[in-house]
């Protein structure tokens, strides 16, 4: 009697400051196979983002992250939404490049505050994890090089203190999160190896399976 493969269905939020390599990590994560399984073509599989700027019609606008006050009540339900579709799709794969800890980082910074433990706890039960990208201060300055070349709004980097100190209070938001969660030094820039400690992680934490 053949044996049914086991689906993996990760949901994994990716986290952390500006030059944390995010994005990348999130494509190469989401062809993993030990993660997605294997491949033998490519095919639609999301990744999402609330660092999408989708509450403005310009380019670096406002979105879900970095509303303005009067635009709270639509952050909320665009996560609420997201949250819905999760719930109804639960037996899928979703890799988010930023999400709910970048909105509460963000706009603390701004002296407003906001709970998401109404998040979480929807979170939780689908099997949600946390991955913090993080790296070591003195390799900021090389991330920032690396990204030059390739920026549209290369300003954004001139300054690099605000994200060293953002990378504090990233993890101070990550450890009040009931969602389990780890930390990732990216500060040597081998994605491979970084996604293979990862893909460690959710296996020992049996977070790969569907809830």
């Amino acid at each position: 009697m053949s044996t049914q493969p086991m689906k993996l269905c990760p949901k994994i939020i990716l986290e952390g400051t500006r030059l944390t390599m995010k994005t990348e990590i999130a494509f190469r994560l989401n062809e993993h196979p030990r993660i997605v399984g294997p491949r033998k073509y490519r095919y639609h599989s999301p990744l999402i983002s609330a660092e999408w700027c989708a509450f403005t019609n310009y380019p670096w606008g406002r979105g879900p992250i970095n509303f303005e006050p009067e635009e709270a009540s639509r952050a909320m339900e665009t996560y609420a939404t997201w949250a819905r579709l999760f719930e109804l799709q639960r037996y899928y794969s979703w890799i988010i490049d930023r999400f709910h800890v970048s909105t509460t980082v963000y706009q603390a910074s701004r002296d407003r505050h906001f709970d998401f433990g109404w998040l979480e706890q929807r979170l939780a039960p689908l099997g949600f994890c946390i991955v913090l990208c993080t790296r070591t201060v003195d390799s900021f300055a090389r991330a920032r090089l690396e990204r030059l070349e390739i920026s549209g709004n290369p300003r954004q980097y001139d300054d690099l203190e605000p994200f060293i100190s953002e990378q504090a209070r990233f993890r101070e938001a990550v450890g009040q999160s009931i969602l389990p969660h780890i930390e990732i030094d990216v500060s040597s820039g081998e994605l491979a190896s970084v996604c293979d400690h990862i893909a460690d992680w959710l296996t020992q934490r049996d977070l790969l399976r569907g809830r």
